[in-house]
């Protein structure tokens, strides 16, 4: 039977060799400029944080996720600046990403929080194929490439960005160009070609009692070539220092994609996520995955921690006014 998951799991490799998606990571409610560059400096101060996610632990190849970001708020708040460099690992897969980033607030009326964010991510990624990791079914098969490939292609990102004191919104799209660019150059080649993302985030404050807080955050991914999803999360704030909270992930029909393998699971995953802040500058999160599809019986979920550091923190956290977007 592991033989058997290994062939069909070499065999998506090949499939989805054209086809190279976004890395998946739960706790990017920790920082929104892992998915639309117009959040970047709306934590205000200079920020730092760094993600690591293991997929599907137990199964050979899965993917591994590493991500470091730094953002901060310059021009009196009105320019947000940030950078973001990332590792993607699946199987013999690999994909190397830098960016830049910017994003222009505006200020709505006269409440301070109330600020409305355009931004752009101009960057370089390095998409890259290792055929010595994969086996053929046959001596001398041509499907499998000799050696490593690699191209490196130019990519922009593009959001916009809406925040008050106790609502958030944002629409954004990743791989803008990227998969044109690399066309040019991988026509022989078998390297990962990344699809354009669409990501719709939306979410809310609602205050309990002076110590507790809630918070439901919604997030929508469309990827041109796969499955529409959806991530249905609830977190509870406890004395501005705990963030404890659950999801639901599924796929649904956004529009029909003729495409697409009919009969597949929707049911995704679920799981669990806690930050914590153990000091006044650093914050440490967790989060699990279980599998809702039949990759549960072949793995034991996935992993992923965060670490995130402010520099030159401006406010306490308790003299500060709480934001909804302030996670």
């Amino acid at each position: 039977m592991k033989k058997i998951i290994l062939l069909l799991f070499i065999s998506s490799l090949l499939f989805t060799a054209r086809a190279q998606q976004d890395s998946q990571f739960t706790q990017y409610l920790f920082n929104g400029l892992h998915i639309n560059p117009a959040y970047a400096g709306y934590k205000d101060d200079i920020y730092i944080q760094s993600f690591y996610r293991s997929q599907w632990d137990g199964v050979n190849g899965a993917p591994k996720s590493f991500s470091v970001a730094a953002d901060g708020a310059f021009n009196d708040g009105r320019v947000g600046l940030g950078l973001i460099l990332a590792n993607d690992q699946l199987g013999a897969q690999s994909y190397l990403t830098a960016y830049a980033n910017y994003a222009y607030r505006i200020r709505l009326g006269d409440n301070e929080a109330s600020q409305l964010a355009f931004g752009i991510a101009a960057g370089l990624l390095q998409l890259g194929l290792d055929g010595n990791k994969l086996g053929g079914y046959q001596p001398g098969d041509e499907l499998i490439p000799v050696g490593s490939q690699t191209n490196t292609v130019p990519d922009a990102r593009f959001g916009i960005y809406y925040a008050n004191k106790t609502f958030f919104a944002g629409l954004s799209a990743t791989n803008v160009l990227a998969k044109y660019m690399a066309k040019t150059n991988t026509q022989n080649m078998m390297v990962p070609i990344p699809q354009p993302h669409l990501y719709f985030t939306a979410g809310a404050m609602f205050p309990l009692t002076e110590d507790v807080q809630i918070k439901p955050v919604l997030l929508v991914k469309d990827d041109t070539n796969g499955p529409s999803s959806v991530d249905l999360n609830a977190f509870v704030l406890l004395k501005q220092r705990i963030w404890i909270g659950g999801f639901y992930r599924t796929s649904f029909d956004f529009y029909k994609k003729d495409y697409l393998q009919t009969g597949l699971t929707k049911q995704n995953a679920i799981g669990a996520i806690l930050e914590v802040y153990t000091s006044q500058n650093i914050r440490i999160g967790y989060s699990y995955d279980y599998s809702l599809n039949k990759l549960r019986d072949y793995n034991s979920g996935s992993h992923e921690i965060s670490a995130g550091f402010y520099i030159n923190r401006k406010d306490s956290r308790r003299n500060r006014e709480l934001r909804c977007y302030d996670f």
